[in-house]
């Protein structure tokens, strides 16, 4: 059984922040690399249904849990719904760009339908694994500056505000699975998890491919050269993908846990950084 590796002294901190009111994004806003802009762009668009969803899954089963979880999915409740919050506003200003980001949005949906479809263990599944995801992401995101490198100081801020709070809140969804799957035996867990997160990584790349592909379309961007320079810089250079897949094949190792890997002090870090830009 996968150990509660949560640190005890961990506390999960809402930062009620507010981004790119009444100003303008630009259209390439990503160091004017339509294709960065595409890719980030591209994920900015599941984020308020998907938050959304991540949120209902976990309260389902909240039940019994203890005080210290219970208060942990409370906060990480209150982080997702000022996610949602932000990113509704980035993306009404890449509409405002001119980009039409409603054939992503109702992709989502139906993703998020076909879930919804099955019983709610499966919707916590899917979310444990999508949040492990999310978290190794913003982890890479922090860690590596050339992932933002010329992005308007702003839009970058943001970006970085939801990286430390997917980091700080990362152990929470899949606590919840612990959870309510307490019952089940060892292997099960196990081989449920990882048909799971095997399906989210197909869905997700496919998906995020397909809707940068759809974006850098509307940028006049086609055919094999948009592949070629989508496949660089998700792969290559940056290559986030790459870069994160080592903490993805954890997911599948005996006794893994989010918080097996702490890095709070990158948190730290970037705290003290969003600080001083306030300031």
């Amino acid at each position: 059984m996968a150990r509660d590796a949560t640190p005890s002294d961990l506390t999960i901190t809402p930062r009620d922040r507010r981004f790119g009111r009444g100003v303008r994004t630009e259209r390439w806003w990503n160091g004017g690399d339509p294709v960065a802009t595409a890719l980030y762009n591209a994920l900015s668009a599941t984020f308020p249904k998907g938050e959304a969803f991540f949120v209902e899954s976990v309260r389902l089963f909240r039940d019994g849990a203890n005080p210290k979880l219970a208060a942990e999915i409370k906060a990480f409740t209150t982080q997702e719904v000022m996610h949602s919050r932000e990113h509704m506003q980035f993306n009404k200003r890449a509409h405002e760009a001119g980009y039409d980001l409603s054939a992503l949005e109702d992709r989502v949906d139906w993703r998020l339908d076909l879930v919804r479809s099955r019983p709610p263990i499966a919707s916590l599944a899917a979310t444990m694994a999508l949040e492990h995801f999310t978290a190794i992401l913003a982890h890479e995101l922090l860690r590596d500056p050339r992932h933002l490198a010329g992005a308007d100081a702003e839009t970058a801020a943001m970006w970085r505000w939801h990286a430390i709070e997917e980091i700080e809140h990362k152990g929470v969804a899949y606590d919840t699975w612990l959870h309510a799957t307490r019952d089940w035996p060892r292997f099960k867990r196990w081989k449920v998890k990882a048909k799971v997160m095997l399906l989210v990584t197909r869905n997700f790349v496919v998906d995020r491919t397909l809707g940068s592909l759809e974006l850098l379309r509307q940028d006049g961007i086609t055919g094999p050269g948009a592949w070629a320079r989508l496949f660089w810089f998700a792969w290559v250079r940056p290559g986030m993908l790459r870069k994160i897949f080592a903490a993805w094949a954890s997911f599948f190792m005996p006794g893994f846990h989010p918080w097996n890997h702490d890095d709070r002090a990158l948190i730290e870090r970037e705290e003290k950084t969003l600080s001083a830009q306030v300031a």
